[in-house]
């Protein structure tokens, strides 16, 4: 058995992996990453098909904020899960309606792989300001249709992984990735851009690095993620949502003590400038970084944010390109105001416009799927 001195001599601690969304999941996840294989297993109803597709959409600290209620015979609406915000890195809730965003996307694309157009009405009662309320997000009808357009883009709906670790420095990214993937955005709403120099992939690395120093430097927002963070397999099967952290070496720290929430807050401790460390090491390892823009930033343009996100995900994967998203910059609390102010002027980027997502890419192993609520657990019952 190995000691807690010895962990802490050897620097077991280097490991510990915070932030918004970095998962180091291993062996004995079984439960967690369930809902990944039971996704269109048949539930005799084609709106719980879809909406076993749904659940798997990715969301800011993997929060998964849907709740869904069923209308009738062939409808559903959707909603914002109010318990689950984030409302120290995400003060407005705008990471999470994009969130939301790309479950709507996958839920559309899940419904017209099984013949049906899911009509989608969103915010039928009003885009919720400033924050999210009890109204809907979405109202869905599904609509049997022999002339429905089944998205290529579907067939990467179990496939799609969002990477953190460090890249292939070996295998440069060619503008004809980039190109392929920027090609699956289909609305006029959002705009996609990238950058391969290096003037500007230093100066997007270094704002990166700064905007995640500011987010773990800030007791308030560090401590938001720390306490959503699930610290081995018994948690993250009890509680399949947030940060995960897993395998062996994981479970090792935890039970001699070395791996706790109280380490993980403590900026003099080993575990927390590890953390920082391995985020810079990702960072650095961009061979491209690309980005998302709105026009304006209502909450409809959110919803379209996210719904391209996921497409440009899939997009990337189709094309075996690693993708992350690195979201700490244009996050909108006082701290981070200069760097959200300094990427912006970076990409020529002016209000009322604004970027909605920047991701870095490059070349990297998949890992295992990320833990999900079982779909049943996010519908409301009457």
């Amino acid at each position: 058995m190995i000691s807690r001195r010895a962990i802490l001599t050897h620097g077991a601690a280097s490991i510990v992996v915070l932030g918004s969304g970095i998962t180091a999941c291993g062996p004995g996840l079984g439960q967690a990453r369930e809902p990944w294989s039971q996704a269109g297993t048949g539930y005799d109803d084609v709106r719980l098909d879809a909406l076993s597709y749904a659940i798997l959409a990715p969301s800011p600290h993997n929060r998964q904020p849907w709740l869904v209620q069923l209308d009738g015979d062939d409808g559903l609406t959707v909603y914002a899960d109010l318990s689950r915000l984030l409302p120290e890195t995400d003060p407005p809730n705008r990471q999470i309606v994009i969130g939301l965003g790309a479950f709507l996307e996958m839920l559309r694309q899940a419904a017209a792989q099984m013949g049906y157009v899911a009509e989608t009405s969103p915010f039928p009662e009003g885009e919720p300001e400033p924050l999210l309320d009890q109204r809907p997000v979405a109202r869905v009808t599904f609509v049997p249709s022999g002339e429905v357009v089944r998205d290529p883009l579907f067939a990467q709906a179990l496939s799609r992984r969002t990477i953190r670790t460090p890249f292939d420095q070996k295998k440069p990214m060619p503008v004809s990735a980039l190109e392929q993937i920027g090609s699956a955005l289909t609305a006029q709403m959002t705009g996609f851009d990238y950058a391969l120099d290096m003037e500007r992939l230093d100066a997007l690395k270094r704002i990166c690095r700064e905007g995640w120093a500011i987010e773990i430097g800030t007791s308030r927002t560090h401590k938001e993620s720390t306490a959503l963070t699930r610290i081995g397999a018994a948690e993250i099967n009890e509680n399949p949502d947030g940060i995960s952290l897993s395998g062996p070496f994981i479970e090792t720290m935890k039970t001699v003590g070395v791996l706790t929430r109280e380490n993980m807050n403590d900026p003099q401790s080993r575990a927390f400038r590890e953390t920082q460390v391995f985020y810079d090491k990702a960072i650095n390892t961009a061979m491209a970084f690309g980005w998302l823009t709105t026009a304006d930033n209502t909450r409809r343009s959110q919803l379209q944010a996210g719904a391209d996100w996921l497409r440009l995900h899939l997009a990337a994967t189709e094309a075996g390109v690693a993708m992350q998203p690195l979201s700490q910059a244009l996050q909108e609390f006082p701290e981070m105001a200069e760097k959200y102010a300094e990427l912006h002027a970076l990409l020529q980027v002016d209000a009322p416009a604004r970027i909605q997502g920047l991701f870095r890419f490059g070349y990297a192993s998949a890992p295992e799927p990320a833990p999900r609520w079982p779909m049943q657990t996010r519908l409301i019952k009457d």
